[in-house]
């Protein structure tokens, strides 16, 4: 027997707690990869299905979403995802429904996440990927704060499993735009002393204690690490010793100058790809120095709600502290997409890229 229209509003009002007099389209726009590529494979779609609602999960309204370094990623098939998927992994927005399992939030809640899927108007999230709105911060800053500031602080922090100490030199790559903005600061207050790369056409920020300024490459305006010799400079600052720590989110053009730049028991965490993902190399290349390398992900350091409450919750505390720099560079209209990705991909950012939809 087909089930009348009251019966089904009836049904769903029992699972999920909607906001009264709401209106929950079926279609929505959102940006769609529909084939790996470059800028063009960015489909801007105003009939894409609004995602069905399951246990555990909260439907969020997106206001704004935020742009990576990841997201070109995955959209150019260097990350594989099977298509067709919504771009973007971080978001933030109202809560408009809440499956009935949920008890931490509440339809009408400002919310952050991240998750694969926020180039959108709607966007289901499993309530434990979710983090409320702290007050005191906009929600363009909060947003900010989710992707490459939690990256920063996990870097920083867990990722170095103990090898560097305060006092110790580190070496980040790219401190005029992104997660490196972030982390130059984080690790000042860890205490660590601070050798920063970053082209002539930004400005490093101002904890940084040495600042090797690179030349941009002809034509573009990120940073051609050939132009300077990174190596020397770095042995002249640290009295030959090396640097305890390397963040490289660079990639290719960097990989052979962080070995050559670490000390001995140093650890050199690759987490980019910037520049192309590094090439295969010989384990053999570390044991001079007795050195580490690792290849780490996000996901895996908020693994628990316990951790990703902790790493939220200090990173915001900085922020209301006054002690990190929260820089939003742009916000694009979310059907500016292509552009955003293009603006991203030639190094002109020197801060945050967020979308508003």
């Amino acid at each position: 027997m087909e089930t009348s229209p009251f019966v089904r509003i009836v049904v769903f009002v029992i699972h999920h707690k909607i906001l009264p007099m709401s209106s929950i389209p079926e279609t929505m726009t959102a940006v769609v990869v529909r084939q790996p590529g470059g800028i063009e494979a960015l489909s801007y779609e105003t009939d894409y299905p609004v995602p069905a609602l399951a246990d555990g999960q909260v439907l969020i309204r997106n206001e704004f979403a935020g742009l990576n370094f990841i997201d070109t990623y995955y959209r150019s098939g260097l990350y594989k995802q099977d298509p067709p998927f919504i771009s973007g992994q971080e978001g933030a927005g109202r809560v408009v429904a809440v499956s009935s399992s949920v008890t931490d939030f509440s339809v009408g809640d400002q919310v952050l996440y991240m998750k694969l899927g926020a180039y959108c108007e709607y966007t289901a999230v499993p309530a434990s990927d979710v983090v409320k709105l702290p007050s005191g911060i906009s929600m363009e800053k909060a947003l900010a704060c989710m992707v490459q500031g939690l990256t920063a602080h996990y870097l920083v922090t867990d990722a170095t499993v103990g090898l560097i100490q305060p006092g110790d030199w580190c070496l980040i790559y790219s401190v005029g735009s992104g997660t490196c903005q972030w982390a130059a600061q984080m690790a000042k207050l860890k205490g660590y002393k601070v050798i920063g790369t970053t082209s002539a056409t930004k400005t490093a920020p101002s904890c940084c204690d040495e600042v090797i300024v690179l030349d941009t490459v002809e034509g573009k305006t990120y940073s051609d690490f050939s132009s300077k010799d990174i190596v020397q400079k770095v042995m002249e600052i640290t009295n030959s010793q090396g640097v305890k720590l390397i963040l490289d989110g660079v990639g290719k053009s960097t990989s052979d100058i962080s070995v050559q730049c670490l000390s001995r028991r140093g650890i050199w965490i690759s987490f980019g790809n910037a520049s192309g993902p590094v090439p295969p190399f010989s384990l053999l290349k570390l044991t001079p120095k007795s050195a580490f390398c690792t290849r780490p992900k996000l996901s895996d350091y908020v693994a628990t709600r316990e951790e990703l409450d902790r790493r939220v919750g200090e990173v915001f505390e900085w922020v209301k502290d006054g002690h990190l720099d929260v820089r939003i560079d742009h916000v694009f209209p979310l059907v500016e997409a292509q552009k955003a990705h293009a603006y991203l991909e030639s190094g002109q950012s020197q801060g945050k890229i967020l979308f508003q939809i």
